[in-house]
């Protein structure tokens, strides 16, 4: 009954809600550090724009999201034909294979990377390359190599999720020369705003306007703090935007997350701001982790993959009965690592002293 191609797709499972552990364990004051969330809250001009959007709930949304493409379009000086919306930037990189893959074509990704990747190329009967990091990095020479008459789209996610490194300026450069230009390159940039602070980040909206297959995704569910509201965004050629445009769901993005998306491109001070904070929070994080004599990743994001030396499902179950989500490394394939948002500064001083009684009693 079931699609062949769905027998062996695994659905994605998030980081652990706090309401989960609230009913698994009976314990309250938890700390969810799992998910890569803003912990600093929303923008109080996101917050008006709800209270003001809530009693026109009733009428569906306006189905084209006229007012967010054009807000999205003037300030990255685009047209609005050009952006692409989504429940979430993990439903454009759906979309993207639905649109892009038929059976047999292949797309070249990285591994460990977003999960979402690899079901969704699956899903249309397309053949996934997943090519394993060297040094926790994308390797782009072997990514490359991998591409081939029958590749239709590569997944480049920068900076990478779960290890937060990032490929420059100079590295993007080069992989584009080398990939036909009939391929799409999808740079996921969920993490942007927080990347954007080193010099040699490449900003993928230059790409995106001067080679024709490269479609670039951001997301309101990070730096801007959306993620319960569910907008994703993204700039693609007119033709494969047109073509995305007609197989997406109607109102896929529904009214109070439009009104809040436009809300927060009005308050690039309070990102600003998110940004300065994590930025404060993972230089501390560093320190005190050296302190500990533990490793970690140096991240370009609002996350850090911290090795601990011990079991990752241990260190995760151990935390959690303490209060403290975090995201085990074994569903990364990374088996004594564990990855840890960024928080507030209580929140990243309650971890590394859970952290250090849980590797204690290990």
């Amino acid at each position: 009954m079931v699609r062949k191609a769905l027998e062996n797709l695994k659905p994605y499972v998030p980081g652990k809600p706090v309401e989960e552990v609230e009913r698994e364990l009976g314990i309250t004051n938890i700390d969810k550090l799992a998910s890569n969330e803003n912990l600093w809250g929303i923008s109080p001009k996101v917050a008006a724009a709800i209270k003001e959007a809530v009693d026109k709930v009733n009428y569906y949304p306006d189905g084209g999201a006229f007012r967010l493409k054009e807000k999205i379009a003037a300030k990255y000086g685009v047209i609005p034909d050009n952006i692409i919306l989504g429940n979430g930037s993990d439903e454009l990189v759906m979309f993207l294979a639905m649109a892009l893959i038929d059976p047999g074509d292949e797309a070249v990704m990285p591994v460990p990377s977003f999960p979402r990747y690899e079901p969704v190329v699956t899903m249309m009967n397309g053949i996934a390359r997943e090519i394993p990091l060297k040094e926790h990095r994308l390797d782009l020479k072997t990514m490359a190599e991998a591409v081939n008459e029958k590749t239709r789209l590569v997944y480049l996610c920068n900076p990478n999720n779960p290890t937060g490194t990032y490929i420059t300026k100079g590295e993007l450069e080069e992989f584009l020369e080398r990939v036909p230009e009939k391929v799409v390159v999808v740079l996921d940039e969920a993490y942007f705003e927080f990347a954007r602070l080193f010099n040699d980040y490449p900003d993928g909206l230059n790409y995106f306007k001067k080679r024709p297959n490269t479609v670039v995704l951001r997301t309101f569910s990070k730096a801007y703090g959306l993620a319960g509201l569910r907008v994703g965004y993204g700039f693609a050629p007119e033709n494969l935007a047109k073509a995305i445009n007609s197989l997406r769901p109607p109102f896929n993005v529904n009214f109070l997350a439009q009104m809040a998306a436009v809300a927060a491109l009005d308050d690039e001070e309070y990102v600003r701001e998110v940004v300065k904070n994590t930025d404060e929070g993972k230089k501390f994080l560093y320190q005190e982790l050296i302190r500990m004599g533990l490793s970690y990743i140096p991240s370009a994001a609002n996350f850090l993959m911290i090795k601990t030396g011990k079991p990752s499902a241990l260190v995760f179950r151990e935390l959690l009965k303490r209060g403290v989500i975090v995201r085990s490394g074994d569903i990364f394939g990374m088996d004594d690592w564990i990855r840890v948002t960024v928080g507030t500064p209580a929140q990243n001083a309650r971890f590394l002293n859970e952290l250090k009684a849980v590797l204690e009693i290990l």
